[in-house]
């Protein structure tokens, strides 16, 4: 797909069918965003794979915002892994992460299914689940599946069309 389309085109959905994500495309977006770049290169970024019933059961536990989806995936990164800019000591994990979960989302649309990007989830409950979640600082789940077209949440919200312009947001110096 065209990037520019793909820019326009992509959505947050919130609402999906039943039908299940081929583990082939979930390894495509996983492959995807292990080529995102990072801040010279550090990659502090981990990304979690829900894929037992358990974890499904866990990650409703925890956000009531998995839209039913059956397929998610978390993005979280470690601060101490990631490049620090020497002039003001600014840290780079945390944008590095955030690369990385755009990758995760552009291609979930170009592969023709459909996502949001979740931040509305309790962490803290999250890390006591999962202690291997302990060292990260977690930014982002991404229900991944089919778009439910047949309901409003299938398709884009009205916020979604709601943009400001262009003199507001790009100043030329």
């Amino acid at each position: 797909m065209e990037f520019k389309k793909l820019a326009e085109e992509r959505y947050s959905c919130r609402r999906f069918t039943d039908k299940k994500v081929d583990k082939e495309l979930v390894n495509q977006i996983i492959e995807t965003a292990l080529k995102a770049p990072t801040a010279v290169n550090t990659q502090p970024f981990k990304i979690f794979v829900i894929d037992s019933c358990e974890a499904k059961e866990n990650i409703r536990k925890v956000t009531n915002f998995t839209f039913g989806a059956d397929t998610i995936l978390l993005v979280g990164y470690k601060k101490d892994a990631g490049w620090t800019r020497t002039y003001d000591n600014r840290n780079f994990s945390d944008v590095d992460a955030s690369i990385v979960a755009t990758h995760i989302m552009l291609q979930i649309h170009d592969l023709g299914l459909a996502t949001t990007w979740v931040g509305h989830f309790d962490v803290n409950l999250l890390k006591e689940i999962y202690p291997v979640m302990n060292d990260y600082e977690m930014i982002a789940l991404f229900p991944i599946g089919y778009a439910d077209t047949n309901s409003d949440g299938g398709k884009p919200s009205a916020y979604h069309f709601k943009k400001k312009s262009k003199e507001e947001l790009v100043e030329v110096l």
